[in-house]
């Protein structure tokens, strides 16, 4: 298993959601506004009047071999849109109750 944690612009909500359900990936965790900035480019996040826009994140643990189908449309959607922001990492998951 491993678990993938995904920020993103709150515009992308739902292509995130469609892109974990498309691939079955049924359980997961959300955090509705989430700021920030990314390290490279785009526009922060702050939730402010002068940096408006807000984030969220979400975290899904999925079998290995869901793991780049689901990165890889994570990626198109971001490259749809780049100014938007959209990241994903993963890392192993060593067990679970």
């Amino acid at each position: 298993m491993k678990a993938i944690f995904i920020s993103y612009d709150q515009a992308h909500y739902e292509q995130v959601i469609e892109t974990l359900e498309k691939f079955n990936s049924r359980g997961f965790t959300a955090w509705e506004m989430v700021l920030g900035r990314g390290s490279k480019t785009g526009e922060p996040h702050y939730g402010s009047h002068a940096w408006p826009s807000i984030a969220g994140a979400i975290m899904t643990m999925v079998e290995d071999h869901r793991v780049q189908p689901i990165l890889d449309m994570l990626k198109k959607i971001d490259m749809e849109k780049p100014k938007l922001g959209l990241r994903a990492w993963t890392w192993n998951i060593e067990s679970s109750i």
